[in-house]
This record gives C-alpha cells, structure tokens and sequence, in this order.
C-alpha cells in the first residue's frame, strides 16, 4: 500500500485552526494481497471488512448530524474543530470505499452490505429527530474511539494483519482518537440532554453489535468458500475468552453513561504520537509525524 506525492499535506499547513488535521492519504491495494488479509484467518479478515462497509455511509451519517448544527456553534474552537471532524471523516469514507471495492475484487460481496447501510441509515434520518442523530452519532463515536485506542495502545491487536494492509487501519485509528470529542461537545453545547445521550447508547448497543454480527453472516452467506467453523470459535475467543479484546473494553463503555463524562478524560496523546511515527515509517512519510 502506497500513498501518492502529489497527495500529501505538509504537517505545517493547516486546514483548520484546531488540532484536528485531515491527512488524505490516497491508499493503494496491491492485488496480491489475499482475500484474507488479517492473519490469513477467515474470521478475523471478514469482520474487520464487514466493519470497514459500514464506515463510507456511517461517516456520511455523522458528518450531516453534526452539519445540522454547525450554524448555531459560537465557540470559535469548536467551530474550528467541527472543520477539521468533517474532513477527516470524508477522507475515512473515501479511503474505506476504495478499501471496500478491492475486497468486492476479491470476491467479498462488500457493495451488498454497503447498501443495505445506506438505506437503513435514510430510514433512520426519516424516524428519528437531529438530537436522537446527533447522540447516535455520539455513541456511535464512542465505539469507534475505545477500539482505535485498543488498536494504538495494543499493537499485538492486529499482530498477523498483511503489512500492507496496517497502514490503512493504523491511521483510522488515530484520527478517530483525535476527534473522538467533536460529535460530544456539540451534542452538549447544542442539545445537553443527559436522558436523550445516555438511551440513545444503549439503542445503539444493541444495534452495533447486531448489525456487525449480521453484516459479517451477509459476507460469508455469499462468499464462494464454506464457512471455517474453527476460525469462527477462535474468532469469538479472541473476542471475549483470551485475550477477550471486546471483553476489556467494558470499563470504558459503562463510563459512557456517567452524567459527567468526556471523551479527552482519556488522554491519548501518547498513544497517537507513537502510532503516528510507526505510519510515517510504514509509508515513507516523515511529515505525517512531524
């Protein structure tokens, strides 16, 4: 995977006034790389792409819920990061495009879930109010945020995953942790409604991991080699028996529903400035660390 020149941002040019930095990337997919890619581990590997279809229209979601309120921020950094919240997640969407085309050449039947995403998310712009979408959108946000800051604080996460294919995950990792607060801080500066942020995560819990879990059979029911059981039973066990990565993220979910809690309690700087020279190594971009 490689990123063209003639794409790149320098570190000292700034899209916005605020920390918050779209990088576009423009990844490439090298057609050698197996339809596998994660460990050469069926369930691992169409997981992570069943995941990575909801993402194109999901960013799309969460940019036009924070849109809607765009107009009435006041706070000038805020206003600021709202900028730059939008455009790393349209490079995200459009990087996990391309990312999704090349699985469906694989023969993974992305584009089925990619479509079935995007008409259940125009059902939900019709039935529920901007407030309810905006606190989706946090939710939503905040699952995004605790599994990239499980993948920049445990790199043996994706230990196995085909070198070519890191730097794409790597670097959704740390701009979903840069802008983990964004979609929250309008929320609270617009709605500030304990009860509509609290049930709206518990709604969206159960919709995560249904549809995930749904969107993962919908790849596999259309693919042209039989279900590896054994990947599967694995698979759950590296989920939530040992190491159980779903499993240790529970502290961090329950505090979701604490009355004061913020994203950036958690800080993880760190995190992303070591991820961030690993990417830089990875792609022969010393700005992206600068």
């Amino acid at each position: 995977m490689t990123a063209q020149t003639n794409t790149q941002v320098s570190a000292k040019k700034k899209i916005n006034q605020s920390e918050i930095q779209p990088r576009r990337m423009d990844f490439k997919f090298d057609p050698s790389m197996p339809r596998y890619w994660f460990d050469n581990d069926q369930f691992k590997s169409t997981l992570l792409t069943s995941l990575s279809c909801t993402f194109p229209e999901g960013e799309r979601f969460f940019v036009r819920s924070v849109r809607h309120f765009q107009k009435n921020i006041q706070d000038p950094l805020l206003r600021e990061q709202v900028k730059g919240f939008i455009g790393q997640e349209a490079h995200h969407g459009n990087e996990h495009d391309a990312f999704n085309e090349f699985m469906e050449s694989k023969g993974v039947p992305t584009k089925k879930v990619d479509a079935f995403v995007k008409d259940g998310l125009k059902f939900m712009a019709k039935v529920l109010s901007p407030e309810r979408q905006l606190a989706k959108t946090c939710a939503l946000e905040h699952f995004t945020a605790m599994l990239a800051e499980m993948i920049l604080e445990n790199p043996e996460f994706i230990k196995g995953m085909d070198e070519r294919m890191v730097p794409l995950w790597l670097w959704h990792a740390i701009e979903e942790s840069e802008h983990k607060a964004v979609a929250f801080d309008v929320f609270q500066d617009q709605v500030d409604s304990y009860w509509v942020r609290s049930s709206e995560m518990a709604f969206t819990t159960v919709e995560f991991i249904g549809f995930t879990f749904f969107h993962y059979w919908q790849l596999r029911n259309e693919m042209d080699d039989p279900t590896d059981w054994k990947s599967v039973l694995n698979g759950f066990n590296w989920l939530l028996g040992k190491p159980g990565w779903l499993r240790k993220l529970g502290k961090s979910y329950v505090a979701y529903y604490k009355r004061d809690f913020h994203p950036s309690k958690r800080d993880s700087e760190h995190l992303r400035k070591r991820a961030l020279i690993r990417l830089a190594n990875m792609m022969g971009r010393p700005e992206l660390a600068a």
